[in-house]
């Protein structure tokens, strides 16, 4: 679904909430004139998987749908940027030079169990602690990265030598 944030009535913002709470497998695009990142914000914590831009190109536009159809997601360019400078900009203020020194010594050492293919069920053992903490550590590695597969882990892993 593509929409606007701007809509008579309700917002794009609620929409997406109420759209996605009836059918979680829609995928929804916003098209928006807003490129501030509280409305970006806003529109993805809603559950929109694409932000585009109402100056954006048709073929974008086109990329966006399959993409997101594809169940990832898609930031036009223009956004993507702003984003990324606002994140490394709150990286620096908290004195960090990567996104890997947000990872505790427990996630570090999990994110290497699962880069290597280890099971949770494995690392849980191999840890001593239950499955789903491994659960709950992989879910905050993801997050703490903006990394949205395990394949995505393990080229990240590879990157920074953290595995061979």
């Amino acid at each position: 679904m593509v929409m606007d944030l701007a809509m008579p009535n309700m917002n794009g913002m609620e929409a997406t909430r109420r759209i996605l709470a009836a059918n979680s497998r829609v995928g929804v695009v916003i098209l928006s004139m807003h490129q501030d990142e509280s409305y970006v914000l806003g529109a993805l914590k809603a559950g929109a998987k694409g932000y585009l831009l109402k100056d954006s190109m048709r073929g974008e536009v086109v990329e966006a749908i399959r993409t997101v159809s594809h169940g990832r997601s898609f930031l036009t360019r223009k956004i993507a940027r702003i984003l990324q400078e606002d994140y490394i900009s709150r990286l620096r203020q908290r004195g960090l030079e990567d996104s890997y020194d947000l990872l505790t010594a427990r996630e570090r050492e999990i994110l290497q169990m699962i880069a290597e293919g280890r099971a949770n069920k494995e690392v849980a053992n191999l840890l001593n602690i239950s499955p789903t903490t491994v659960e709950t550590h992989r879910a905050h590695i993801l997050q703490k990265l903006d990394i949205h597969s395990i394949p995505e882990l393990i080229l990240y892993a590879v990157r920074k030598h953290i595995i061979s």
